[in-house]
């Protein structure tokens, strides 16, 4: 696995969702090439999990990210490894843990103001300064690339 700064990786994340990417890809497209992941195959393993998964406003997207990333670090390569299994899934529970200690919750309509929190129509919202102005997100996604980025090197374990 290729070394990288977290506080950049963090940096990079919100520089995506500023660039249009949602918030799923945000974060995870910070972190792809660690894996050496191509980066169309990335943002296509992760656009579906935005806005709540399909923008149902359930689990956060930076959260999902987090557990996509997760999966590459911790696998499970053989399918009766109970133990691969019960680490990956301890370490994504610790991460969204701690997500929830910032921010009480890692469901996307509780983290939303409540105009948005309602919108759920698979139409996403337009990207302008308003938008951007009013919408929490960069720092969702700040604060779980930089999770992700403590679990990648190993510090959550």
């Amino acid at each position: 696995m290729k070394d990288f700064d977290i506080e950049e990786r963090a940096s990079r994340a919100v520089r995506n969702f500023e660039a249009g990417y949602n918030c799923a890809q945000s974060v995870f497209l910070a972190y792809s090439d660690v894996f050496e992941l191509d980066m169309e195959l990335a943002k296509k393993m992760s656009v579906s999990f935005g806005g709540g998964v399909g923008r149902m406003r359930e689990i956060c997207g930076t959260v999902s990210a987090m557990a996509m990333l997760a999966g590459f670090k911790y696998p499970v390569l053989d399918i009766n490894d109970q133990e691969a299994r019960t680490k990956n899934y301890a370490i994504v529970q610790k991460m969204a843990d701690l997500f929830k200690e910032k921010h009480g919750t890692v469901i996307c309509r509780r983290l939303l103001p409540p105009e948005d929190a309602a919108a759920t129509t698979p139409a996403p919202s337009a990207r302008t300064k308003e938008y951007y102005q009013k919408r929490p997100c960069g720092k969702f996604i700040e604060d779980a690339a930089r999770i992700a980025g403590r679990m990648l090197k190993g510090e959550l374990d």
